[in-house]
């Protein structure tokens, strides 16, 4: 079987392959199961729905700043790819994998110490057996739309 994300948890066990995307996903939800890349940047929420993730990040100045006094592009890219692509995720069955494809990304507003908590919300656009298509839009504390992205993703089994 495919194993559809690797994750991690305290015990070295991976969401279990013949789940669906969406139950895979309920362990990280449920704090079983941490997805590194969100442990690494320091992702503090994630709520879920099928074909619907929604990812939290307190910017730390420290850790996602670049030289010019503002969140990294790559930090603002990655919050992008991951709600976009646990969207599609969500909506797989069980012994479906996926890969990004691509990931158009529009940066709209600086995120600076101002900007508060952000919330980047990933749906699916529209699902076929072999592709999908997600968009996320990522807000400041203030409701403000400060980046967008569309992303492909290959579905295989």
């Amino acid at each position: 079987m495919v194993q559809a994300v690797p994750m991690t948890s305290t015990d070295d066990a991976a969401a279990p392959a013949e789940l669906d995307g969406y139950a895979q996903l309920q362990f990280v939800v449920d704090g079983i199961i941490e997805v590194p890349i969100g442990t690494t940047l320091g992702m503090d929420g994630f709520d879920l729905e099928r074909g619907s993730v929604t990812v939290w990040l307190t910017p730390d100045k420290a850790r996602h700043w670049n030289p010019i006094g503002v969140m990294h592009g790559g930090v603002i890219s990655t919050l992008l790819d991951t709600a976009a692509a646990c969207s599609v995720h969500s909506t797989l069955a069980a012994g479906e994998g996926y890969t990004s494809l691509d990931l158009n990304v529009k940066f709209l507003r600086a995120v600076t110490e101002e900007s508060g908590r952000l919330k980047c919300v990933g749906s699916v656009v529209q699902r076929g057996r072999r592709t999908a298509l997600a968009q996320a839009h990522l807000y400041d504390a203030s409701d403000r739309l400060v980046a967008h992205a569309t992303s492909t993703c290959m579905i295989f089994a």
